[in-house]
């Protein structure tokens, strides 16, 4: 199993039309073969210190996929290009941290 933390910029004030794009992309995606989990996140407000501070313009995506091949499968499959399309105008940028059980 592979994790991957997709930490996605937003220009300022798109956060909402964004994932509700997103949201509309889920059913497709859980569906495909060796997704275990995918789904958006923001930040929550804490009282924890170490916490940092809320970034509103920010979502990050958790994911598990079976193994490596499962997710180069996602990332070319045909639902992807026209959401891609879709928020194409609320995206400043898009960082994917690939990670492996230790």
């Amino acid at each position: 199993m592979i994790h991957v933390i997709a930490a996605i910029e937003l220009k300022p004030g798109t956060r909402d039309a964004f994932l509700r794009e997103f949201h509309a992309l889920m059913p497709s995606v859980h569906a495909e073969d060796g997704c275990i989990e995918y789904g958006p996140t923001v930040d929550a407000e804490t009282p924890i210190a170490a916490q940092v501070p809320r970034r509103p313009d920010l979502v990050t995506i958790v994911e598990k996929w079976r193994d490596v091949p499962a997710l180069q499968a996602h990332l070319v499959a045909p639902h992807m290009t026209p959401y891609r399309a879709k928020v194409k105008e609320f995206v400043i940028s898009t960082q994917l941290q690939i990670l492996e059980p230790a």
